[in-house]
């Protein structure tokens, strides 16, 4: 398991490729909550959302000790920041993604000019393939999630809001597989225990809640939550003991409850945030906090949206 010590180093390994983040304050989700609420904008991170901290902490050691050339399975967020970190480190990449895969996210892969395999439609059939070119290439396959330096990457978002809002009381995290909530718990918890963290899932894509109601991990079906950047099966082996042990409490939230936080933050902060992000604002908007009087950071993960599909998404949105 990482400590501190691990994220603090990952802040400095990290230095001079990421962006601090900026942290803007909404008066209206203050006022619909009770609490003084603000955002963590990782969505104007570089190649739009948090990933590129986790891929950086790992792309650079992996390069420090000699390798040459990374893969990854992604057609989404960590796809396009093993590829820019790889560009930016002058080694080659390859980027398993799906069948389908949406077009902006493969034109935002190929401008970091890695490399493109196509391989099945979930995720089952692409890691693989990427964990196979990486071995008959002799170089590194770079896990989503699931790996001490990528957790330990994206904890910096943890150290930052710390820094960035004083007194901090509550701080709200979207679950995917794992990587960011296991990481900004261990740099929170093992700065200021008091600050609560409480982790966001669809209910649709619950893995997590269920792994802690059950006390192992479990896995769920395939899902087609519009928060595509949470739809693991289930948490990973090093990310779920960490969760157990920090988290503070878990919350689920609605395929509406999420568009509706999406489309809030749009219309009235003027933000792009994708549906990942959205469910942190959407616990927040709809009560899912028990808070009152208390100063609320959301991560807002990231900002990758297609933008050509914002109409399917809001259409029929009550």
């Amino acid at each position: 398991m990482i400590g501190l010590t691990e994220v603090q180093q990952a802040r400095e390994r990290i230095a001079g490729i990421i962006n601090e983040t900026p942290i803007l304050h909404s008066g209206q989700l203050s006022s619909i909550s009770g609490n003084q609420v603000f955002l963590k904008g990782e969505h104007v991170q570089k190649t739009g959302a948090f990933k590129i901290r986790g891929a950086t902490n790992k792309v650079k050691q992996v390069v420090k000790d000699g390798e040459t050339y990374v893969t990854a399975a992604s057609s989404g967020n960590h796809g396009q920041a093993v590829a820019y970190i790889a560009n930016k480190l002058g080694i080659p990449a390859t980027i398993v993604i799906p069948v389908g895969a949406t077009l902006s996210k493969v034109n935002a892969i190929r401008a970091y000019h890695a490399q493109i395999e196509t391989c099945g439609t979930t995720s089952e059939e692409r890691l693989p393939r990427a964990m196979e070119l990486a071995k008959l290439k002799n170089g590194v396959y770079i896990p989503p999630y699931d790996d001490p330096f990528i957790i330990a990457g994206q904890g910096t978002v943890g150290l930052e809001i710390i820094e960035q809002v004083q007194d901090v009381d509550v701080v709200v995290v979207p679950i995917g597989g794992g990587g960011l909530i296991s990481g900004v718990l261990t740099a929170i918890k093992e700065t200021n225990p008091s600050v609560k963290v409480i982790g966001v899932e669809p209910e649709v894509a619950n893995d997590t809640y269920l792994s802690l109601e059950r006390g192992e991990i479990t896995s769920v079906e395939a899902t087609a939550t519009i928060a595509d950047g949470l739809r693991t099966s289930q948490p990973g082996n090093v990310t779920f003991p960490i969760v157990q042990k920090y988290l503070d409490e878990l919350v689920l939230v609605s395929e509406e409850e999420i568009r509706s936080a999406m489309f809030f933050v749009m219309e009235r902060m003027k933000q792009v945030i994708e549906p990942s992000s959205a469910v942190a604002v959407a616990a927040v908007m709809y009560g899912k906090i028990r808070a009152q009087n208390k100063k609320v950071v959301c991560v807002v993960s990231g900002g990758n949206v297609d933008v050509g599909k914002l109409g399917d998404v809001f259409k029929d949105l009550k």
